[in-house]
């Protein structure tokens, strides 16, 4: 018998699926905790997006034409 095969999740998809999860049936202690990491996902997010937008700059300012 052949192994099924492995589902691949999406990118995002394990996002997605935790912002619609019930949050009624966590404690306020389990909020807290799920709140700072979400906090601590959005500062890396924020930081990623400043290293792509310096590293556009860059090759901006060494590929554009000078005037």
């Amino acid at each position: 018998m052949e192994e099924p095969a492995e589902v691949r999740i999406g990118r995002g998809q394990r996002l997605s699926e935790a912002c619609r999860e019930d949050l009624e049936l966590y404690g306020v202690s389990e909020l807290e905790e799920r709140l700072e990491i979400l906090q601590a996902e959005a500062a890396r997010v924020q930081a990623q997006i400043d290293r792509k937008r310096s590293g556009r700059a860059a090759a901006d300012a060494l590929f554009s034409p000078r005037a």
